[in-house]
This record gives C-alpha cells, structure tokens and sequence, in this order.
C-alpha cells in the first residue's frame, strides 16, 4: 500500500491507484472504477456512509489496521474514514476514434511537470465537458496522489491516454481531420492570433505546452493556428492551467451544451 502511494512504478506495475479523502472516494466510486482493497481504522466507528461502502464493495479486501499503521499509510495530518485502491482504466487512441464522436473536443498537454498543475487541468476538462485528455511525452505520473487530491476526483471521469509518439499522435489527428474535420489549436504567449479575435468551436483538440518549455516545435507544426491569450497586467503569461481553463472554457461556451449558471 505505501509503495502505491509513494513509487511511480509499483503503481505502473501493478496498474492501480491508491485513493484516500472522502470526495476522492466518492468520486471513484461514482466513476465505477474497481476498488481492490478497503483499510479502516481499528476501533473507529465508521460513518453511515463508510458502513455503506463496506456493504457495497464485499468483493474487494477489507482490512481493519491498528491507528498507527493507518496514519504511517495515509498522506494527511488527519486522516479519513478509508484507505482504497483500485484498478486504473485503461483508454487508446485506436477505441476513441471507433466511437466517431460527431463533434469531438480534445485536450492535449505536451510533457505537463506539475502535478497541481494536471490535476487543476483535470477539474476544468471535467467541468466544461472535455471527450479526451491526451499526454504526451515524459511527464508527471497522471495518478499521482497529489493529481489526485488538485482534480477533486475528476481524474477518475476523464478519459486519460498517453499518446506513445508523435507519429501516432499525427496518424490519429490525419484520421479524424478526414472524418469530422478536426482544427487543431495550439496555446502560446506569442501566439500569431489573439484569442479575443478567435471563435473556437469543436470539432477541435487544443494543445497546451510544457510549463517551462512550451510546446515542442514538432508539435507547433501540428497546429492549425496558435492563440494567444491578451494580457493586461504586468506579467506576459498565466499558469498553463489557468490558460487551458481559459481556452476550454471558450470552446465549451462555443458549442451550446448544457452550461449551469
């Protein structure tokens, strides 16, 4: 359990993820992904809802651990009811095009570094109704704890696939600029065309750079266009995560969908 929290590899290699906090849970479970083990705390009397869940989940390992154990195990200063893993979902290229999405809104984020960074990315993907999350490069583990924990759970409803080169990224978006017309739209703080001057719409991928670097200059020949966001201040950029909640959000305001207000 602590290696799934701490170590990279144990959780590629084991292809699960360690969970803890009550919304991270619940949004788990919301999202159905398999729960493979459920730890508690020896002598505390569990929630309605933590009663719940064990009831629910009787096929996954339940295990009741001493207190001390329990906190060495989790990450917070005060910790939750539960300590779950569960199996990571695997997505590809190759399904997402066979499910010929007519107006298709992809993100694409090009080697991201920052673990606060991905997860806030993966709030606003959620919230403004992304179809795909694509990582390219070397990158921060997507289901790091700390990923976890910044997307509130989100990571867990976003369709995630790590793209294993550019030249599979290059044969999907040739494939579906023939079959929905995908635009291709790169972000960049000396971007050629001014975002207050664009309308976005889907069918469309959006590409966000690495935080420090920017986008590969590989990359930036995929685009069809690289925008840029004005700004008024005295600084010359924003986060990347703020900037790509800037650009989905004028794409999902773009397509009419179900907005809440």
């Amino acid at each position: 359990m602590l290696a799934l929290r701490t170590n990279r590899s144990k959780r590629s290699q084991e292809k699960e993820v360690f969970v803890e906090g009550t919304e991270g849970i619940k949004q788990l479970i919301e999202a159905r992904w398999e729960i493979t083990r459920i730890l508690f705390r020896e002598g505390v009397t569990l929630s309605n809802w933590g009663e719940s869940v064990l009831e629910r989940f009787t096929s996954a390992k339940q295990f009741e651990v001493a207190p001390e154990l329990f906190s060495e195990l989790s990450e917070k200063e005060n910790p939750s009811e539960f300590i779950v893993t569960a199996k990571i979902q695997n997505h590809s290229l190759t399904a997402l095009h066979s499910l010929k999405k007519p107006k298709p809104f992809y993100l694409l984020f090009d080697r991201p570094s920052d673990l606060g960074n991905f997860g806030s990315l993966l709030r606003s993907a959620d919230a403004f109704q992304v179809d795909a999350v694509f990582v390219l490069g070397h990158s921060i583990d997507v289901y790091d704890p700390k990923v976890i924990r910044a997307s509130l759970g989100s990571v867990f409803h976003t369709t995630i696939i790590f793209v294993e080169s550019l030249s599979q990224l290059e044969t999907f978006l040739s494939l579906e600029k023939k079959r929905c017309g995908l635009q291709v739209v790169g972000s960049d703080s000396e971007g050629k065309h001014s975002l207050q001057n664009q309308n976005l719409l889907s069918p469309i991928l959006i590409i966000l750079g690495n935080e420090a670097k920017g986008m590969s200059v590989h990359l930036q020949s995929l685009c069809d266009m690289i925008v840029n966001i004005p700004m008024f201040g005295v600084v010359n950029s924003l986060n990347v995560s703020c900037a790509g909640s800037i650009l989905l959000w004028e794409v999902t305001k773009n397509l009419g969908r179900n907005i809440k207000v």
